[in-house]
This record gives structure tokens, C-alpha cells and sequence, in this order.
């Protein structure tokens, strides 16, 4: 009996596979739940660069551990000693494939039309607006070529991830503080028409998908990627209105800093984990 005890309590690494989450704040979400269950902080790690908790704890006490992480709604597949990860099966649907590849080309594709608003409006938030939606089509992409890929190349995945991003945020932020020297004032109704049709194609970009919402636990970082493009949208739209009204471009700049601040802020996060899990596979 005192054998089977100290079997149960014995602390063993055990790791997971997360669906659903798509940035380092989701991430803190479940390392706070497991630690509102018990869990020491040093013993719960959850990476944002390749999705996966990694969790010290006895075996008998992973179930409790489990609901409670299971809270937050995201899914939690647990891997095998062999380290690979199983895809979802939903990603092995041809036409979930598909939906995603409408999801890229729409986002690339408004992306460059939305560039070149940018361009002519006058406009540092579109410009950067438009760099989110090229980035989300080109992260998606990448997503579409790691499905089903070992741990470590997913983490040199999401490595390459979060450089396109970091780069994207430099160079949004970079233009953006050359604007304050040279200030123009932006095109109101141009940049607002913009902002009101990006949130019509994130909109379109979510409906193929709308199909696999129950089969498939990555439905919510799609949701999740949508109600932040929302955000960025709505935002555009209302810096428009402050342009329009105060007749000045500081709504226009303050909104396309704030867009390169979320850029650096998940670049570093998904840099961080990606060398991270790249350290602990080697």
C-alpha cells in the first residue's frame, strides 16, 4: 500500500498539448488556473510560441488539476512519452484546409488593398492595420505548414513567427515617429470607409470556418484573432471620427503606436517561449 502511495505522489513532468490559445496573455490564463488548483508557479509552464503546458505534479493529482485548467475553455490534449503531437482531427478535413486558405488569401489579399489606402489617405494606423491583416494571413499560413509537425519544428515555427512580427513592429513604429516630425493630416473619410471594410472581411474570414466551431477546440483563436483585428478595426475607424473632428493627426499616429506596441508585445512573448522549448528539446 505504501508503495502505491509514494507511486501516486511522485512529481513527473507531463505535457500538453492547448487548443484554442494564441497569445502570452492566454497563456497566464492557464498558469493561473492550474496554480489556483495547487500548483507551484514554477511548476506550470504554458508556452505561447508552441502551445504546449507543461505541467509538474503527481499522477493522482493531474485530474483535479485538469478541471481546473479546463475552466478557462481551451482544449488540453495530453502527449505521449514520444514527444510528438497529435494533429487535431479536424485538421486532417480537406475542407477545413480550405476554409483556412480563404482565411490567408483574404487577409493577405485586403492586406496589400489596404496598404495602398494607406498610402493615399494619409493614414500610419491603416498602413499598420493593413500589416496586421498581411500578418495574420501570413502566421495562418505558417499554422497550415506546421499541422502535425514534431514539437521542435513547431517551435522553429513560431520562432519565425515571432521575428515577422517583431519586424513588422519595428517598422510600424519606425515610420510612425518619422509621421510626428512630419505631420500630414490623414484623409477621415478614406481612413474610415477602410476601417469599416476590414471589419466586413474579418467578418467573411470567420464564416467558412463557422462549420468546425464544435469539432475543432482552435475554433476560439480564431474567434480570438478575430475580436482583436475587431478591435484594431474599430479603432481606425473611431481615430477617423477624432481626425475629422479635431482636424489633427495625433488620433491617427497615438492609434497606428499603439497597433506596433501590440506587434513587439507578442513578438518578444512567442520569441521567449520558442527559445525556450528549442532549449529544453535540445
Amino acid at each position: 500500500m505504501a508503495n502505491t502511495e509514494n507511486t501516486q505522489l511522485e512529481v513527473s513532468a507531463v505535457r500538453y498539448r492547448v487548443s484554442g490559445m494564441d497569445c502570452a496573455k492566454d497563456a497566464a490564463q492557464i498558469e493561473r488556473a492550474a496554480q489556483a488548483a495547487g500548483v507551484a508557479p514554477k511548476d506550470v509552464k504554458v508556452s505561447a510560441a508552441t502551445h504546449i503546458m507543461t505541467l509538474n505534479a503527481p499522477e493522482v493529482r493531474l485530474p483535479d488539476i485538469e478541471r481546473a485548467v479546463a475552466v478557462t475553455g481551451y482544449g488540453f490534449d495530453r502527449i505521449e512519452a514520444d514527444g510528438d503531437i497529435p494533429p487535431n482531427p479536424a485538421h486532417q478535413d480537406p475542407a477545413y484546409r480550405r476554409a483556412l486558405w480563404i482565411v490567408v488569401i483574404l487577409n493577405v489579399g485586403y492586406g496589400v488593398l489596404e496598404m495602398i489606402g494607406g498610402f493615399i489617405a494619409g493614414s500610419q494606423a491603416v498602413k499598420a492595420d493593413a500589416l496586421d491583416f498581411v500578418g495574420d494571413g501570413a502566421i495562418t499560413f505558417l499554422g497550415l505548414l506546421a499541422i502535425g509537425w514534431s514539437l521542435v519544428w513547431r517551435a522553429r515555427s513560431a520562432l519565425v513567427q515571432g521575428i515577422f512580427l517583431g519586424l513588422l513592429g519595428l517598422g510600424v513604429l519606425g515610420t510612425t515617429i518619422l509621421r510626428v516630425f512630419e505631420q500630414t493630416t490623414p484623409d477621415a473619410a478614406l481612413m474610415g470607409l477602410l476601417g469599416m471594410i476590414a471589419l466586413v472581411v474579418n467578418v467573411v474570414s470567420v464564416l467558412p470556418l463557422l462549420r468546425f466551431r464544435k469539432g475543432d477546440a482552435n475554433m476560439r483563436a480564431v474567434w480570438l484573432f478575430s475580436r482583436n483585428d475587431a478591435i484594431g478595426n474599430a479603432a481606425v475607424v473611431i481615430a477617423a471620427g477624432l481626425v475629422a473632428w479635431l482636424g489633427s493627426a495625433w488620433p491617427d499616429l497615438i492609434v497606428a503606436f499603439g497597433i506596433a506596441g501590440l506587434f513587439l508585445h507578442s513578438s518578444w512573448a512567442i520569441i521567449r517561449d520558442a527559445r525556450a522549448d528549442l532549449k529544453a528539446a535540445a
